[in-house]
């Protein structure tokens, strides 16, 4: 199963390097077929300049720079309508993602499962340097998504996530222009009946540069996607269910 991981980067140009040369390092030792997209999010520094001096020594780069509109989840929306692996993994250019968990998801995923899903905070997984406003709102925003969803996984803002192919196909269309796109790809695959496992992973704050998450920006586009996913669940009579999807599409096929 040959995987891609799309990777947003605005301004990185002091992590995308070692970023890159340990997810590449890391995958190759373990044997699985790979690429690597990396969305340059129109940086203003030399973040396209390092890109291409590490497409030369690390072949299964590729990168676009995304001119605009910008923003984080703009950025991933670039990269999910390009990337040609069967199945996805998000992860971010400072290397506050483990490759080394990157593998443990693409393994759980051959078991069967639509997606893997990171949680920081179940037994085994771990955050280093966690700033702690920001560990607060964190926690309190993903208790209340728990109860509202009436769901397991308690850790939905994690980025780093791994899904089919198909599961991003199903998830169609995406609205989230910013990191709410973190919110929005899970609960959407929750609730449209993909399958899904929790894996623990670990988290480590960066060491160059500077996060690009505002919280005071991001509260009311977090409760958007929240209550758009709400709607979803409660009143669109599954609708947009997996199951229902393919059976219409099936009926369309039929139809032709």
């Amino acid at each position: 199963m040959d995987l891609s991981i799309v990777i947003p980067a605005y301004n990185e140009e002091g992590s995308i390097e070692q970023t890159i040369s340990q997810l590449y390092g890391v995958l190759c030792q373990h044997n699985i077929p790979h690429e690597i997209l990396v969305v340059n999010d129109n940086s203003k520094d030399n973040t396209e300049v390092v890109l291409k001096q590490i497409q030369l020594r690390v072949p299964t780069l590729v990168y676009y720079t995304n001119t605009g509109p910008n923003g984080f989840g703009y950025a991933v929306r670039y990269g999910l309508e390009r990337f040609n692996g069967e199945c996805v993994a998000l992860m971010m250019a400072d290397l506050s993602d483990s490759p080394e968990d990157l593998v443990k998801f693409y393994k759980k995923l051959q078991e069967g499962y639509d997606c893997v899903f990171g949680s920081r905070f179940s037994k085994g997984g771990k955050v280093l340097d966690y700033p702690k406003l920001k560990l607060f709102i964190n926690r309190l925003a993903n208790q209340i998504v728990k109860v509202c969803f009436n769901i397991r996984y308690n850790d939905t803002t994690n980025a780093f996530k791994l899904y089919r192919r198909e599961v991003i196909e199903g998830l169609q269309p995406l609205l989230s222009p910013h990191f709410n796109l973190t919110l929005e790809l899970p609960l959407k695959a929750i609730i449209r009946g993909y399958s899904y496992a929790i894996v623990p992973n670990s988290w480590t704050n960066r060491k160059t540069g500077k996060s690009n998450l505002k919280i005071k920006e991001m509260g009311s586009r977090y409760f958007f996607i929240m209550l758009y996913c709400l709607i979803e669940k409660y009143f669109s009579r599954g609708d947009f269910h997996r199951q229902k999807a393919v059976l219409v599409s099936r009926q369309q096929l039929i139809k032709e």
